[in-house]
């Protein structure tokens, strides 16, 4: 299988998706089909799979390959679907890239190479890892630029990946400062870097696409909220969309600030695209305090995420 989007450059909103388990931790493998079919119903412009907020740290090899092809096979073309293939091997990345890519995937994201606090790569190694996963799989690759990895990717070095590995053009930037980082990116890169994109739930959105992000990582909670604000934004209707952006940030800070990963489980387990909002051990489940005022605030949003399946 190919991927049937091949067009370029992906931009607007590449939701992440949740791995939904069941009360035994096993894989929902039918509320899976349902968060894909729920967020195409958001208006999302592309989905990634297998992401840190899909869980990904938590799945074992097979689970990743069954997931990537249940996802690849539900969304059949309908949107093009980003796969995550961070790993410290870089071996096992290309290996992982290489399948991603057989099945149909449009794009991939992948994280510098780390492992744990201390053992990361260095520049030359973070290049020649990029430039091995590219190779392999002849996808364009989106970099996560995130705190997470304890790695620091400079903006001259984001730079010279872009201007000589042709596959490597898109960069998730979701660290402190992040607009003034993409700002500089752009700048700095001009049109090599082909998908500047942010992400941490959407937290600094409006300032990031005031410094020129053309794409936005969220969560799967509430991107057919955050649309209209993208699309206010690149219109040049930027009170409009600081209006929608105001109306629904304090959903967005509770979950960020609050619940991380579990924010879109809990609403769409209660908005009935899924049976249950576990997370694998050794994460812990919503506190019930936290858990209500999350769908409080989510209820004044009302995303679609809330009622889809009700």
């Amino acid at each position: 299988m190919t991927s049937s989007h091949s067009q370029q450059p992906f931009t607007g909103l590449f939701p992440v998706a949740p791995t939904p388990f069941r009360e035994d931790g096993s894989i929902d493998l039918e509320g899976q089909r349902r968060v894909m079919d729920c967020m195409i119903d958001q208006g999302v412009d592309g989905i990634c799979i297998l992401a840190n907020y899909s869980e990904q740290f938590l799945l074992s090899d097979e689970e990743r390959e069954t997931l990537t092809k249940l996802c690849l096979e539900r969304v059949a073309g309908r949107v093009p679907v980003m796969v995550t293939c961070s790993h410290f091997s870089t071996d096992i990345a290309a290996a992982r890239a290489k399948q991603a890519a057989e099945l149909g995937a449009a794009i991939l994201m992948l994280m510098p190479p780390y492992h744990g606090t201390f053992l990361k790569a260095d520049e030359k190694h973070t290049y020649e890892h990029f430039a091995r996963v590219a190779e392999a799989s002849g996808l364009p690759i989106m970099i996560q630029d995130a705190p997470l990895s304890g790695v620091a990717l400079s903006v001259p070095f984001m730079v010279r990946m872009a201007r000589e590995l042709p596959l490597v053009r898109y960069f998730k930037i979701e660290v402190p400062q992040s607009a003034a980082k993409l700002r500089a990116l752009i700048e700095q890169g001009g049109e090599v870097i082909e998908g500047p994109f942010d992400g941490e739930e959407a937290i600094t959105m409006m300032a990031d696409l005031d410094a020129g992000a053309t794409g936005t990582m969220s969560s799967a909670m509430l991107p057919d909220l955050l649309k209209p604000i993208f699309e206010h934004h690149r219109a040049g209707r930027r009170e409009e969309a600081a209006k929608a952006y105001a109306r629904i940030l304090p959903a967005v800070n509770y979950e960020n600030r609050q619940c991380g990963l579990r924010a879109a489980k809990t609403v769409m387990q209660e908005g009935g695209v899924i049976a249950c909002d576990r997370v694998r051990h050794p994460l812990e489940q919503l506190h019930p305090a936290t858990r209500a005022g999350m769908l409080e605030l989510a209820r004044e949003v009302d995303p679609i995420a809330l009622r889809w399946g009700k």
